[in-house]
């Protein structure tokens, strides 16, 4: 799927430091990827998305939030009924200005090229961010009120990441958040080790020490996490939402899931989609 680029000098206009939009994605597959040299951020405030890159593509859910750097060809195509974005462009050099003052932002907005971050908002979570969303619509478009809007976002994010004990090591903790993406914790254990950068053995050592579970432990919880947000908002297959979170075999799937929720995946998508037609 060719790529186009879109420039920020055609979108943002003098004096500007950011935009922002709200739309209604279309159903139809993109016909072609874009690659852009500004700094984006957007989330779905309702509905069901496919977010699409040059690797594949995942489905984002209502609360999810996707941080998108310069040069990430990518697409998105609108699921099911009225799928709602909020979009945020933001011109690099702010970012840029945002990484010398607060460099823990450097977990979110990453460098040119690098796969895109994504996160998680709970419906009091999504509440909050949709009423600061509100208030940065109708703001000037300086630095002023873009840094009111995003450094209470960023600092909330990085604030769940300090739940971590003291002594745990920080290479650790930002591989922990990381393997949050989808695009991790698919390869299991295996894709929060590569987040680490050090070898499997010394990270079930440390996490061990300092959480008392193993990679896998941590990893699969995200997994049925994850599941279990798909059971409830979506008609998807039991199958493939597995194969969505790296599970191919779906009797571990089932034990998995009973183990972390305590009744079957089946059990779980009735008791929290009632009056929803069920998939066969």
């Amino acid at each position: 799927m060719l790529a186009s680029k879109l420039n920020q000098k055609d979108i943002l206009a003098s004096g500007e430091d950011f935009h922002f939009s709200r739309s209604v994605l279309s159903n139809r597959r993109p016909k072609a990827l874009h690659s852009q040299d500004y700094f984006e951020l957007f989330w779905l405030h309702n509905g069901r998305a496919r977010f699409v890159t040059e690797e594949g593509r995942e489905t984002l859910n209502e609360g999810d939030i996707v941080f998108v750097s310069p040069g990430v060809a990518h697409g998105l195509q609108g699921v099911g009924e009225e799928s709602h974005l909020v979009n945020i462009i933001i011109r690099r050099r702010r970012i840029k200005d945002m990484w010398e003052r607060y460099p823990q932002t450097t977990r979110f907005f990453r460098e040119a090229g690098t796969a895109p971050v994504r996160v998680h908002r709970d419906s009091r979570h999504l509440a909050r961010l949709s009423s600061s969303a509100i208030a940065l619509e109708g703001a000037p478009r300086s630095q002023l009120y873009l840094d009111a809007f995003l450094l209470p976002l960023m600092a909330e994010l990085c604030g769940e990441l300090r739940e971590a004990p003291a002594a745990a090591p920080t290479w650790l903790v930002t591989a922990m958040a990381a393997a949050q993406d989808p695009n991790v914790f698919r390869e299991g254990a295996a894709g929060l080790v590569a987040q680490c950068g050090k070898a499997h053995a010394h990270v079930a050592r440390t996490m061990r020490a300092h959480f008392d579970q193993t990679p896998s432990d941590f990893v699969n919880a995200l997994r049925m996490d994850y599941a279990a947000r798909q059971l409830a908002g979506t008609p998807d297959p039991l199958s493939e939402i597995a194969d969505e979170i790296g599970i191919q075999n779906m009797s571990h799937f089932h034990r998995l899931f009973r183990a972390r929720f305590g009744m079957t995946p089946r059990q779980y998508r009735v008791k929290h989609q009632k009056g929803v037609i069920q998939p066969v």
